[in-house]
């Protein structure tokens, strides 16, 4: 099956407008009755009007229909505008073989040896490890498929998912992928036999990766990616398409683990400011205060929406941010 590198937001729209919406949800200042989505956090779009603003939130009819090719990988994009980002964002995106290069070092420590998944050459490619991957003592197939994972500053997620290199747009195979969470899924083909079973460990796959990226059409990107991934997965294993519903909980799971945040200060991007003292008396003039923690730099002091995540192992949700300790 080809690998399109640039998934148009029609095509999920018409399978599902449900999908859609799941991917561009923001679950950190959703509620249950009033839900709300990631924002551009980018000016790149303004020229094209009304609602495609900074601040603005993406919407489905913003990015479908005559609108569909708004949205697209940065491989696709203009070379002036690839250099803006890179320019006020430090958007730099990694080759696949620095992040193949990178996941093996962590798996060379979890397995406690070398070429695990595959080898490295020195034409910056990799000869794949066709063999079943076999276990340390100690360690099992489903301690790795649990291992939490995290990419900062995600971009499009290519050291979770390597559906192309990033860098150049070319397409990587199934069977040589090299993500984090292609590790994952490639461990859950050769150790489950059901359907069912797979798909009970390809969630878990799934709620064991997380990400967070600041630029909203780079986080819908690296979303989208994450479920194409899951189907594309699917699809070599069963020949046959994942039903919408299995779609929508795989959804719903990155949507919580693939979120919108400002990574120095874990609140949403943008969202400290001038807030009124709490010191002032009822007849005085307001007086507006900086925020600490962006004053002090202690991220555990900002006024701005600190971000949530789900632990899906307690079923809870808690702040990011709440995982780091505050240095005394």
């Amino acid at each position: 099956m080809p690998v399109e590198i640039d998934m148009l937001e029609d095509k999920i729209y018409r399978l599902s407008p449900e999908l859609l919406d799941i991917l561009l949800i923001d679950r950190t200042t959703s509620r249950e009755d009033c839900p709300c989505n990631i924002f551009w956090a980018t000016s790149d779009y303004e020229h094209l009007g009304k609602g495609y603003e900074y601040k603005s939130p993406i919407l489905p009819e913003l990015i479908t229909g005559n609108n569909g090719h708004v949205i697209m990988p940065r491989v696709l994009k203009r070379r002036d505008l690839q250099r803006n980002r890179s320019r006020i964002k430090a958007e730099v995106f990694t080759p696949s073989w620095v992040c193949n290069l990178q996941a093996n070092t962590v798996d060379s420590s979890w397995f406690g040896r070398e070429d695990v998944f595959n080898h490295e050459n020195d034409d910056h490619t990799w000869t794949t490890n066709t063999k079943k991957i076999t276990f340390p003592e100690g360690k099992t197939w489903r301690d790795y498929v649990r291992s939490t994972c995290l990419e900062i500053t995600c971009g499009e997620a290519p050291y979770l998912v390597s559906r192309y290199d990033t860098t150049t747009g070319q397409p990587i195979a199934l069977e040589n992928r090299i993500g984090l969470l292609d590790r994952k899924l490639r461990v859950v083909n050769e150790n489950t036999e059901t359907s069912s079973d797979w798909l009970k460990w390809a969630q878990v796959a799934f709620q064991s990766t997380y990400g967070y990226e600041w630029q909203g059409d780079s986080l819908l990107i690296a979303r989208e990616n994450l479920l194409l991934t899951f189907t594309e997965y699917y699809q070599a294993r069963f020949n046959r398409a994942p039903q919408t519903k299995t779609l929508l909980n795989i959804a719903n799971i990155i949507s919580w683990n693939m979120w919108q945040m400002d990574g120095l200060k874990c609140v949403i991007p943008n969202s400290c400011s001038m807030k009124p003292s709490a010191q002032q008396s009822l007849f005085d003039e307001p007086e507006l205060v900086p925020c600490v923690g962006c004053k002090t730099g202690n991220m555990h002091r900002h006024n701005g929406i600190y971000c949530k995540i789900k632990d899906w192992q307690k079923n809870e949700t808690l702040t990011f941010v709440s995982m780091l300790k505050e240095k005394k």
